[in-house]
């Protein structure tokens, strides 16, 4: 088999197809848990290690996007002790990054928190959703049951996220997180989780969007900052959330 375009895409695409079919009810449900935390006045944090940052970051201050999300990572951490030899890879697997995290953001109990992690295994991920359970702050997962099921958790219950979370969104894509053989190599190719992450995320926000309408809500939604009056717009409706540290 080649490796090229056309192999890759339709890979990447028949992921998205499983997702669209086995996924439209359980994305309904986050987004409804996720749309009544806005509607009674929380915010929605979003943490993602790794490549799944990308997941926050596409729902997270762009346009398009709803405005009280808050984006959170291990980037944070590491920020914060500046100094201390940390890596990512060591803050992602320690539990302690958890309540690391939760002292550094202001996270309510009327808020909710959506962790993106492919294998659902680390530490810090499956912590914070216990964390968040303990404050009563409901919890959506999204990573990929086919790999979660063939790992072992990093955290000391031995649970992996999706046995915690109050909803859960597999990506369908597969151990690895690698679709393509290639000839003669022992490694695969092929990513799909951050594209199908990106579906996700958008699927998310339009179906939370949709339910403030059907609220007679209106949506705070962003304006792209490169067009005009895209600015004004921002920092207007951004000021409603000033109180909960979100800025443009």
């Amino acid at each position: 088999m080649s490796i090229g375009t056309e192999t890759v895409f339709n890979a990447i695409l028949g992921i998205v197809s499983q997702v669209e079919q086995s996924q439209m009810e359980n994305i309904k449900t986050a987004a409804g848990l996720l749309a009544g935390t806005l509607l009674e006045g929380g915010i929605i944090h979003v943490f993602g290690a790794g490549h799944s940052r990308a997941f926050g970051m596409e729902m997270c201050g762009r346009a398009g996007g709803l405005v009280p999300m808050k984006l959170i990572g291990l980037e944070d951490v590491a920020a914060e002790s500046f100094g201390q030899g940390l890596n990512l890879v060591e803050l992602e697997r320690d539990p302690n990054t958890a309540h690391r995290l939760m002292e550094l953001h202001d996270m309510r109990p009327e808020d909710a928190l959506i962790i993106v992690s492919n294998s659902g295994r680390n530490g810090s991920s499956v912590e914070l959703a216990f964390e968040c359970k303990r404050r009563g702050i409901p919890v959506v997962a999204v990573t990929s049951l086919a790999h979660s099921r063939q790992t072992d958790s990093r955290h000391p219950s031995a649970k992996k996220l999706y046995e915690v979370a109050d909803a859960v969104i597999d990506n369908c894509c597969p151990y690895g997180d690698v679709l393509l053989d290639i000839p003669q190599l022992q490694e695969k190719t092929g990513s799909a989780s951050s594209v199908v992450g990106a579906m996700v995320a958008q699927s998310l926000t339009a179906e939370i969007i949709g339910r403030f309408i059907l609220e007679e809500r209106t949506p705070p939604v962003y304006i792209s900052a490169n067009v005009d009056g895209g600015d004004e717009h921002n920092r207007k409706i951004v000021q409603a959330y000033a109180h909960r540290r979100i800025t443009y």
